[in-house]
Parts: C-alpha cells; sequence; structure tokens
C-alpha cells in the first residue's frame, strides 16, 4: 500500500510502499477513502507534540470501508463505513476509564501518533474506538468531522447553557461548532487573524452575530469564549472579553505558553479549562446531532501524495475550512458548500 511516512520530525513526509497491515484481536482492517488533515497533524510532525512513534504514518481523521477484521471483532462487517478518530485505545483499568473519563486515561494510545493513521491506503484500528458515519455525509466531507468536530463538540459542552460565544482562531473546528452554536440558538462572536477579511466574511456567512480580529474587543460581554488557536497570549484577551462568571475553554491538543495577566482578569469567578482528547460517547452524541443541525463541511480535497502541501497550506494559515487527502477523489465524494 502507499503511504505517506514521517522519519523524523521537522522533517517532510515521504511518500512510501509499505506492506499492508493485518488486523489482530478485536481490530478491523479499513481501506481509507478520506483521511482530513488536522493542526495536531502539523504539531506531530513539527514536533511541538514530544516522543511520536517513529516512523510513522499520520491522521486521525479517517474515513473508510471496512476492508477485513481479526479475531473477536463482531461489532463492523466487511463493507461497513466507519470513522476512526484521535482517541485510538485506552487501558480501560486506570482510575479514570473506570471514572466513565476515558479522554485522560493513563496509558492511551493515539491515532496517527502512538499508532499507524490514515494518510495511507489501508490503516487498522481498534474497533470499539470506531463509530459509524451518517449517510448523508460523503467520505471527504465527514473526514473533518472525526477532529475538527469532535473536539470542538467537546469545547462547545463545556461551555455549558452560554448564549454569548466566543471563538478564536476561525478554522477546521470553528467552522463547525459555530453551525452547531447557532442551530442551538446561541449568539457566535468570531475573533480572527487581524488582516483575515475573508475569514470574517466566512464566519458571518455561518451565521456569526459578529466577527472581528483577535486584538479587538467584542461589543458586548461574553458569558464564553473557546479558543482553536494555539496561542497562549489569547487566554488574557478571551478573560477580558468574558463577563463575571464566564470560562474560557482552550480546546488545543498544543498551546504556546500563557503570558502573565493581571488577576483582575480572572476575578469575578470567571473559570479557564482545557479540554483533553474525547471519548466515545462524545463521539456518538457528535455524530447523532450532526446531520439534524445539519453540520457542512467545508474543504479542499488533496491527493494523498500532496500531504505535505497540504500541511503547509495550515501551517501558513491558508485554508478555509479543513484540507482532505484522499487516494481518489472519485471513491471519498467532493466538497459540501
Amino acid at each position: 500500500m502507499r503511504a505517506m511516512v514521517l522519519n523524523s520530525t521537522q522533517s517532510v513526509l515521504r511518500e512510501t510502499i509499505l506492506p499492508e497491515p493485518q488486523p489482530g484481536p478485536g481490530e478491523i482492517l479499513v481501506r481509507v477513502e478520506a483521511c482530513a488533515v488536522c493542526r495536531t497533524d502539523l504539531h506531530v510532525v513539527d514536533g511541538d507534540l514530544p516522543h511520536p512513534r517513529l516512523p510513522l504514518i499520520p491522521g486521525h481523521e479517517i474515513v473508510g470501508r471496512v476492508a477485513g477484521v481479526g479475531k473477536d471483532s463482531h461489532r463492523f462487517a466487511v463493507g461497513d463505513r466507519v470513522g476512526i478518530p484521535w482517541m485510538g485505545r485506552t487501558c480501560g483499568v486506570c482510575q479514570f476509564c473506570k471514572a466513565g473519563m476515558e479522554n485522560l486515561c493513563d496509558k492511551p494510545e493515539f491515532t496517527g501518533y502512538t499508532r499507524d493513521g490514515g494518510y495511507a491506503e489501508c490503516t487498522i484500528a481498534d474497533e470499539r474506538f470506531c463509530v459509524r458515519i451518517p449517510e448523508i455525509y460523503s467520505s471527504a466531507e465527514a473526514a473533518p468531522l472525526l477532529c475538527a468536530g469532535l473536539i470542538g463538540f467537546r469545547s462547545l459542552v463545556k461551555t455549558g447553557s452560554a448564549q454569548r460565544l466566543g471563538i478564536y482562531g476561525f478554522g477546521a473546528a470553528a467552522h463547525l461548532v459555530t453551525q452547531v452554536a447557532v442551530y442551538q440558538g446561541r449568539e457566535v462572536f468570531a475573533f480572527t487573524r487581524p488582516r483575515d477579511e475573508e475569514g470574517r466574511k466566512f464566519a458571518r456567512s455561518l451565521g456569526a452575530t459578529w466577527a472581528g480580529s483577535s486584538d479587538e474587543r467584542p461589543p458586548v460581554a461574553l458569558d464564553a469564549a473557546i479558543i482553536f488557536a494555539p496561542a497562549g497570549e489569547l487566554v488574557p484577551r478571551a478573560l477580558g472579553a468574558v463577563g463575571k462568571g464566564g470560562i474560557v475553554v482552550c480546546g488545543g491538543i498544543h498551546m504556546t505558553d500563557i503570558p502573565q495577566f493581571p488577576y483582575r482578569l480572572l476575578w469575578g469567578e470567571r473559570t479557564v479549562c482545557s479540554v483533553a482528547n474525547l471519548t466515545r460517547s462524545d463521539a456518538e452524541q457528535f455524530m447523532d446531532l450532526a446531520p439534524k443541525v445539519p453540520v457542512r463541511t467545508h474543504i479542499e480535497i488533496f491527493q494523498l501524495r500532496e500531504a505535505n502541501e497540504a500541511l503547509d497550506r495550515l501551517r501558513g494559515g491558508m485554508l478555509r475550512g479543513a484540507a482532505v487527502l484522499v487516494a481518489s477523489t472519485g471513491k471519498a465524494g467532493g466538497a459540501s458548500e
């Protein structure tokens, strides 16, 4: 099979021919139809996340068809379409797993980080951590839902009943979360890079009440804010934008250091929290909700061999929505606009 392989961090991926992997007990073999490119992939490739398994096939927003099943694998049949997310496996026995917080597992495995992912024609996955894909989506349309959608959804849930919601960093996750928030009757205030007028237009087209630069203050105090951009300096800005009792949710796996800020920004029972990974329940809930909104993904399709170009586009902030890698555009389907 063809795969795009990372041999060392801070280097380009190499197109490589590898043997087709074989599923073990409880695993399935999936023929990949589409794999979205996530900012977490960029953090893995650039070395921001420590100790990836090397050599590594990145990618954790995977949609494909079951091509084989391992011993004691009964959840899916050959031909079923499944999604494979970031959370690849948990230990099931640590205090967090037993408490229903498997996203905080002490010994987790992560797709495209500590186990091979979807920048390839085939991959294997623990069937317990796969999710069925709603039929209204093509495989390319569905791929960004597997992380941008799931992490965005978990971040949104953390904001509780917040009515006025700020979103900092208007990329793949933000454009999906905005649609859900508007569907729920919330007001969305979008914050983009200072010179990104196109991004602000995009946010307004999705129903945002207001869109401005990340260095601006919103016209009203917010109830909550979600930060998707990996920029620690946004935390004090977001705290300054939320009112008393507000919450700032950091939705990324990696962020630059948060600068020192005055206590008055935190006072008034404001809260700062992070979102770590996701649970199987998150995946099931979001895949049930997404078709009802309906959440529409905005994607740019790249061939598998163009993975480095897609990563460069993401690194430079030159994507509107999400990049999706496909082995063949005919199988994966086109963009949803």
